[in-house]
């Protein structure tokens, strides 16, 4: 081997960095606090453009900014289900229409297995 090989070390055993080049960027802390009394303080870059409101708590619940009101709450998106799909493409009569339609088709279908049963 080459003189320059490291004896004795295992791999990513050690780090050989140091920090000699290392800028550490400006931090901003942001308190929160739980419903039950916890405060976390969560450091942010000061670059940072959206820091949440919310932050899961190590209690599990959700813990809100102390510095900040609350802000306004989104609309919620309504789900929509199939029938509403359903209802966006056809009308009433038209899904009573085919609905006969099947009906009529598997009663024909059933016809002649009933036959072949009774006979």
């Amino acid at each position: 081997m080459a003189n320059t090989s490291l004896r004795g070390t295992r791999l990513g055993a050690t780090s050989y960095e140091n920090d000699s080049r290392v800028v550490i960027v400006d931090r901003v802390f942001v308190a929160y606090s739980c419903p039950k009394g916890h405060e976390t303080t969560v450091p942010y870059s000061a670059e940072a453009e959206e820091i949440p409101y919310e932050w899961e708590c190590r209690c599990g619940a959700n813990a809100h900014r102390t510095d900040v009101e609350a802000p306004e709450a989104k609309e919620a998106k309504v789900g929509r289900t199939h029938w509403d799909m359903l209802l966006e493409r056809r009308t009433i009569n038209d899904l009573e229409d085919l609905l006969s339609e099947r009906l009529d088709l598997l009663a024909a279908q059933r016809a002649p297995q009933r036959a072949r049963k009774s006979a």
